[in-house]
């Protein structure tokens, strides 16, 4: 198994913890986050991660190198000279792995207790995993569980390739979705099949995976999994490391 650990963001909202070090090694129940996920993704099988790093990428190379990259083979994508958002960086990236196999991909501030294994097994097209919790940006998918466009509830911007979905944003319909349309929050989880990387040839630089989606999901399937049962937790702020301490001694 592939697996990609998005670990290049500059953490801002964990200042001033991440203003000495990579929200990558910002501690939960004494390991850095980017061990807690190389142990989670070693325990499902992966054997092949890439680590794309940006801020203090040094400090996440060397603990990694410092544990002998924890029985497994990983590799980093260098994004020290420019981040490249989550398309960009996803782009790079897929050049370090050796096969075709889909990639597992997953931020490294993400704790869940999702079903990885089961995820990755049994998704067919490029899945993205979501949930329903509370947002104001949704992924819209159809009643196949097809991504056909997103939209931001606060202001009623809708993106979609689709006319008809497009055509909700002036008659603010989204804000109900009574127009036979599921709203999902995407989870920072995804398992991306390496068949759309062709699609990727004209996109340069530094872009988002998410409006890459966007820009192709008329011509192949995107697909959701949604869990009812799943708990996610975003270590993204500092007073979610108590909650991520507490969350995982209940796994």
């Amino acid at each position: 198994m592939n697996a990609l650990i998005f670990a290049a963001g500059l953490g801002t909202r964990l200042k001033p913890l991440t203003d000495t070090m990579p929200k990558a090694m910002v501690p939960v129940n004494g390991k850095p986050l980017v061990q807690i996920l190389i142990e989670k993704l070693k325990s499902i099988g992966v054997t092949k991660i890439v680590i794309n790093v940006h801020h203090f990428a040094q400090q996440i190379i060397d603990f990694v190198e410092a544990n002998d990259s924890f029985g497994i083979d990983i590799k980093f994508s260098d994004e020290t000279d420019m981040l490249l958002e989550t398309g960009g960086g996803l782009k790079k990236a897929a050049r370090l792995f050796s096969n075709d196999k889909p990639i597992l991909v997953h931020n490294v501030d993400i704790l869940s207790n999702a079903d990885l294994l089961s995820l990755y097994n049994n998704a067919t097209s490029t899945t993205l995993l979501v949930s329903q919790r509370n947002t104001q940006r949704y992924l819209l998918f159809d009643k196949d569980d097809r991504l056909v466009g997103w939209t931001n509830i606060a202001t009623g911007e809708v993106k979609s390739p689709f006319p008809e979905i497009k055509a909700l944003e002036s008659n603010c319909q989204l804000s109900t979705v009574n127009c036979q349309l599921n709203k999902y929050a995407f989870s920072g989880i995804q398992v991306f099949h390496s068949s759309l990387l062709p699609l990727m040839d004209s996109w340069q630089g530094k872009f988002s995976i998410i409006d890459f989606y966007l820009s192709i999901c008329d011509k192949v399937d995107i697909k959701c999994h949604f869990d009812p049962q799943l708990q996610l937790l975003d270590v993204g702020k500092l007073d979610s490391i108590v909650k991520a301490e507490e969350f995982l001694a209940q796994q």
